[in-house]
């Protein structure tokens, strides 16, 4: 089981791969000793094979001292053929969202209670994007993070519910009001938010629907200023250019 995998060999590789496999979506940072524990590897071998996967960018430290996965798996798992696919599907559908609202678009997916950042089309005119592709975003401050969490799982709404951190002041933070958000969110289609991730940056999103009306992904634009992108205008584009990808990859999925 990930997270909990004892040493299966004695090789450099396979002791590695467990330090990596002791990472899952309930431990996405952990600490020398808890990594020790949970991949079965003695503390002198964990602590040199961390400072051998930190350096390659399998593993990222954070400013504590613990550990999280770093960029470069990022990178390498957007290879696998379903997050590959999802962009490359979303690419041109993206594009012309951007052409018809001359606002930044974003695609999100899912990952470990987060709304990760998965592509984003940007024009020359359009402001300059708070996040980069491979983020992973509060999904309480983020119109696409709004999105997915109304269509989530119990279990990732209960994360999401226990740790609402307030990133700017106009964050949402009390439950009873994210609930009722939650719920406006499934009858009208759409997600808002207003400077809650960052002053100075509104956003809408729609959600992706894939096979067997499961929510895959969600797509929003973002727009400067203390107003969301004007729905009349961005949320027709946004919602055709949903349900084409999710067309899409129905049909070459």
């Amino acid at each position: 089981m990930a997270g909990h995998t004892k040493a299966a060999g004695k090789s450099v590789t396979s002791r590695a791969l467990n330090v990596l496999g002791a990472f899952d979506q309930e431990n996405p940072v952990l600490g020398l000793s808890e990594i020790a524990r949970r991949s079965g590897t003695p503390v002198a071998t964990c602590h040199r094979l961390l400072g051998e996967l930190t350096e390659w960018g399998a593993l990222a430290k954070t400013t504590g001292g613990r550990y999280q996965i770093g960029y470069r798996l990022w990178t390498l798992g957007m290879l696998a053929p379903v997050q590959k696919g999802l962009r490359e599907v979303a690419a041109p559908y993206m594009h012309d969202v951007l052409f018809a609202t001359r606002h930044v678009v974003n695609l999100f997916v899912l990952e470990d209670a987060r709304a990760l950042l998965l592509e984003r089309i940007a024009g020359t005119a359009v402001g300059q994007p708070v996040a980069r592709v491979g983020e992973r975003l509060l999904l309480h401050t983020s119109a696409g993070g709004k999105v997915l969490l109304a269509y989530a799982p119990v279990s990732v709404l209960e994360q999401a519910f226990a740790e609402l951190k307030q990133e700017t002041r106009h964050s949402i933070t009390d439950p009873a009001r994210l609930q009722r958000e939650i719920v406006k969110i499934r009858e009208q289609g759409y997600a808002t938010t207003i400077e809650e991730h960052a002053l100075g940056t509104s956003g809408l999103a729609v959600p992706v629907f894939g096979a067997g009306g499961r929510v895959i992904a969600a797509l929003g634009a973002v727009g400067i200023g203390a107003t969301p992108p004007p729905v009349a205008r961005t949320l027709p584009a946004l919602q055709v250019a949903a349900k084409a990808i999710g067309r899409t990859l129905g049909v070459t999925g």
